[in-house]
This record gives C-alpha cells, structure tokens and sequence, in this order.
C-alpha cells in the first residue's frame, strides 16, 4: 500500500497530528506497518516518536502564545480551570509530563505545560520517554503477537 519513503511521512504526519489537539490516530497506522515486516521498525518507531514529541511541541509553544491572552474575555480556559492546572502542576509537577501519552489529557498537559512556563528541555525530556515508552510497548506487542 505504502512505499518506502510514503510510509514514513505518513507515520510522521499521522504522529504529527495525534499529538496536537487535532484528532488524529497515529497507532493503527503503525501497528499496520509493522505488521506489514516491509519497513525497518527502528526507523518507524523513530519517526513516530518524533513526529508526536514535535506535535507536542506545537502545543507547548501553543501554551506560551496564548498565555499572554490570559486577561481577555474570550480567552478559552477559565481563571479557575487555570488555577486547577497550577495546583495540579504544583502537586505532580513536571512528572505530570509522563501522562502525555494517553489520549485527550496528554495533549491538555501539553498545553498547560506551556502555559506554566514548563522550561523546554525537561519538556523535551519528559514528553519523549512517555511517547517512546507509548510505541514502544505498542511494538513490542505486535512482535509478540507475529512471534505466535
């Protein structure tokens, strides 16, 4: 279905997009290829988990801008659905980063991330072990089930 160069700008758009608040499904698209055996799983595995930590990135850059609209009326996060955010962060901490995997809350994480001045190396850091450990245990799922 896929050449060669198709099926890695295609995982990377697909992981690109699921980790924006765009809705997207990068994993079916992956379990598809590396089902496939016709792709090297390092290199899908690799663009996948670049495509969604820059997808990420998007939404803490996203967090920063929109913060400086924090006092007008039509900002979209009320003053105390904010305050909430804060005193989750302040509880959990940047450690809530390791939750930007899971779907709906982790792109809100990232947001907020921003938003909280979350400085962008640990961002970077945090976002990228849940990410990989995400498609990693999605890879290792699949060679167990082709291993069968």
């Amino acid at each position: 279905m896929f050449d060669e160069m198709g099926a890695y700008l295609s995982l990377f758009g697909a992981a690109f997009l699921a980790a924006t608040i765009l809705p997207a499904q990068s994993e079916l698209l992956l379990v598809y290829l590396l089902r496939s055996q016709e792709h090297n799983w390092g290199l899908l595995l690799t663009v996948a988990i670049i495509g969604n930590v820059l997808g990420s990135v998007v939404n803490w850059l996203l967090g920063r801008w929109i913060e400086h609209f924090r006092q007008r009326r039509w900002f979209p996060v009320s003053d105390a659905a904010l305050g909430r955010a804060e005193r989750w962060y302040a509880r959990w901490g940047k450690w809530s980063l390791l939750w930007s995997w899971a779907p709906f809350i982790g792109d809100a994480l990232t947001v907020v991330a921003g938003m909280l001045r979350v400085p962008f190396p640990t961002f970077i850091a945090l976002v990228t072990i849940a990410k990989a450990g995400r498609y990693g245990i999605i890879a290792i799922t699949v060679a167990g089930i082709l291993s069968r």
